[in-house]
């Protein structure tokens, strides 16, 4: 495929102001929901809570949708959340806003600038283009009005698996541990590791996990003994299973029947049939050198099958992006407009969200129409779309990164 280059340095500059802009003004009109930092309101208030000497998992906030929400990380994060309490709210707000978009900007150049450099073009200009349009979906945006820490456990992940996993570095596996002790999904990863077979890499991660969480249980007991006996398997504490926002595998079918709660056995087979499937994927592309396709689909199986997924969850599609993007470089004409269209529709669908544009209030209602069952599970049935078929690329579709 020939490289295709832009003009001149000041249209590049002038394309990623603009795109700047767009994403700017697209932000703020898509953005009809103010959350003012819910979440991260609870984490300060549950941490303060917590050093005025009561019990960290006792904690609850009302919400007007789901009722009462409780701190449900495990206690490490509480551990490195508790400084945050200690300062004003605002500059709580202002550091995790700033860390989003510092970990997005680093993420994007180590998923987009290889595809770059294929094209001819800088790293600068595919980044400066490619993260506000990250910043503009629905997932980042929930993250960052929210004050979620998902992009840190995303920064720790894609470490291991773009950057360090690649060079052969002995520490491979350390993030995903870390990021696995800080909110327990991303243990997943451990699972594509060994599937993988990056055995040195996978007893790092649970190596890294199983201490973090020791040096927590030895800092805070209590918390440690409540949250490993008690909280962690109350699915109650998180919100409602048939809330729109839940975008997994057990939201869809509690939503199929609310106010009912759906059948256990029934999500379990659903569940055990992606995890095999999805992890087969993943394996596949792991093994075939294409890591970005693995994580992607990886991440994808998790937001699955995990009970509770909300939007913020959803970063994925970012990575599964990336990997339709590299197939159509590599096609011929009529099959790279098929990826790109692809491409463009999961971009439209991550845009446009499950949350930020409709508000679906509080009541517990079936979907009964098929328009309903789109509108309210476009994640979930989008992640299954990917899982089926997102491309597996050969690994010189992904040229080794070099520094800006």
């Amino acid at each position: 495929m020939s490289q295709v280059r832009t003009r001149t340095p000041l249209v590049r500059v002038i394309t990623v102001i603009a795109v700047l802009a767009l994403s700017a003004f697209a932000f703020q009109q898509l953005m009809v929901w103010h959350d003012s930092f819910f979440d991260l309101r609870i984490y300060m208030s549950a941490v303060n809570w917590w050093g005025d000497g009561h019990d960290l998992y006792d904690y609850a906030q009302r919400d007007r949708v789901q009722g009462a929400l409780y701190f449900t990380y495990p206690p490490f994060a509480a551990l490195l959340l508790f400084p945050f309490g200690l300062l004003p709210l605002g500059v709580t707000q202002a550091l995790f806003t700033l860390g989003t978009v510092a970990a997005v900007v680093v993420t994007t150049y180590w998923l987009v600038a290889p595809l770059a450099r294929r094209q001819g073009w800088p790293a600068w200009y595919a980044v400066g283009i490619a993260a506000p349009l990250v910043l503009a979906i629905e997932p980042l945006r929930e993250t960052i009005t929210f004050g979620q820490i998902n992009m840190l456990l995303i920064l720790l992940i894609l470490m291991d698996l773009l950057v360090l996993g690649p060079r052969g570095s002995k520490w491979t596996g350390i993030g995903i541990g870390v990021a696995t002790a800080l909110k327990l999904i991303p243990g997943l990863f451990i699972v594509y590791l060994l599937v993988t077979r990056q055995w040195r890499a996978a007893f790092t991660a649970m190596g890294a996990a199983a201490g973090v969480t020791l040096l927590a249980a030895a800092i805070a007991p209590r918390a440690s003994w409540d949250f490993w006996t008690s909280a962690l398997w109350d699915t109650a504490r998180v919100g409602r299973l048939d809330y729109t926002g839940n975008q997994s595998l057990q939201g869809l079918l509690a939503r199929l029947v609310a106010p009912e709660q759906p059948a256990k056995w029934l999500w379990l087979l659903a569940a055990l049939a992606v995890l095999g499937f999805g992890m087969w994927r993943a394996a596949r592309a792991g093994l075939a050198g294409d890591a970005v396709t693995g994580l992607a689909l990886t991440g994808l199986v998790s937001g699955l099958i995990s009970p509770i997924t909300w939007p913020h969850h959803l970063y994925w599609f970012v990575p599964a992006i990336v990997t339709l993007l590299a197939a159509a470089q590599r096609a011929g004409d009529c099959r790279r407009w098929g990826w790109l269209a692809f491409a463009a529709g999961t971009y439209t669908v991550c845009v446009i969200g499950v949350v930020s544009v409709v508000d679906w209030g509080v009541a517990a209602v079936p979907t009964d129409t098929a328009g309903l069952f789109l509108a309210r599970n476009a994640y979930v049935l989008l992640s299954l779309v990917l899982l089926v078929f997102l491309p597996i690329n050969r690994p010189g579709d992904y040229p080794t990164s070099r520094p800006i």
